[in-house]
């Protein structure tokens, strides 16, 4: 393509000019995309297993083969050890895991009943002694708080919980409230300057401070305050597997705010059609009367029913 700057006129260029104008810009952009540095940001989806290998002699041990399998799903995840004998299976989704340990000249451990929540770094050290590695040595895992890896203050509602209680709109995020420092925040102008989630303060920060992720994902409203629907609520309880609260002192992962952190994590699909229905009832025959209510109780009835269905994808 040419340029006369006296007559002020193009130049068109040929057909194959111009695809070649085209390969050379295209050329261009994949190596300024290349080039151009992108930050990593870290997404904390579920909880994860790490620790340290070593041998009788107190020796770390490389090379050792760590596989990490779910005990519903039988999903195996496997990992080598380092130099160091250091090992590391990160975003784990909470469940029950299996974790055996094996290598060449040592008797294969097996770990059993291994824990994992949400926002969890469970740690585990196997010690390992010389032998036939056909030889299988089972052993439970040890009871562990949410935490190993950090000095994290915080807690979690396992599945159960999360199934069973009896939340008014069906909201979870009304489970944050079960965990210690975490306390309710009463407006009396309402709630449109935090947006229309219910707003909460962890270990005394603002309800503008807490960070609220599914899956690894930020999904704090565009006032960077809880989310919610007009009504306030977060349906959708029967898709969350748990819910964790991070008080402080968390891990740097998970950034983004100086508040709490609500992690919940959905379940993992099943290869068949599933699902649930449920009812909570609440009248006035299961009420105990207060002082103001009299010889007779008032009438009261509240039924909060639904259901939910899902099928497989492959």
């Amino acid at each position: 393509m040419s340029w006369d700057c006296c007559e002020n006129s193009w130049s068109r260029p040929s057909r194959g000019g111009r695809n070649a104008i085209h390969i050379l810009f295209a050329a261009l952009a994949l190596l300024v995309s290349l080039a151009t540095p992108r930050p990593a940001s870290a997404q904390v989806a579920g909880g994860s297993i790490t620790g340290t290998v070593r041998g009788e002699s107190n020796a770390a041990i490389p090379e050792v083969r760590v596989s990490i399998s779910d005990a519903t799903s039988n999903v195996a995840r496997t990992v080598t050890t380092d130099t160091s004998g250091f090992y590391n299976a990160p975003a784990l989704p909470p469940g029950n895991y299996e974790m055996k340990v094996s290598a060449p000249g040592f008797v294969t451990q097996v770990i059993t009943s291994i824990t994992v929540a949400v926002g969890s770094e469970r740690v585990l050290n196997p010690v390992m002694r010389a032998g036939n590695p056909d030889t299988v040595v089972r052993t439970p895992a040890p009871v562990a708080p949410i935490s190993q890896a950090s000095s994290c203050c915080g807690g979690s509602a396992n599945a159960s919980t999360v199934r069973d209680t009896p939340l008014n709109g069906r909201d979870w995020a009304q489970l944050a409230t079960l965990q210690a420092g975490v306390t309710g925040v009463q407006s009396t102008g309402g709630n449109t300057d935090r947006g229309f989630g219910a707003a909460i303060s962890i270990s005394g920060s603002r309800p503008d401070q807490n960070s609220y992720r599914l899956d690894g994902i930020s999904i704090n409203d565009y006032a960077n305050g809880a989310p919610g629907s007009v009504l306030g609520d977060n349906l959708g309880i029967d898709a969350v597997e748990q819910v964790s609260v991070l008080g402080s002192n968390y891990p740097a992962e998970y950034g983004r705010t100086s508040g709490g952190v609500i992690n919940a994590v959905t379940r993992s699909g099943k290869n068949a059609f599933h699902g649930t229905v449920y009812e909570f009832l609440r009248n006035s025959a299961l009420d105990a009367r207060n002082f103001f209510d009299g010889p007779v109780i008032p009438p009261f009835r509240r039924n909060q029913f639904g259901g939910s269905a899902g099928m497989p994808l492959w």
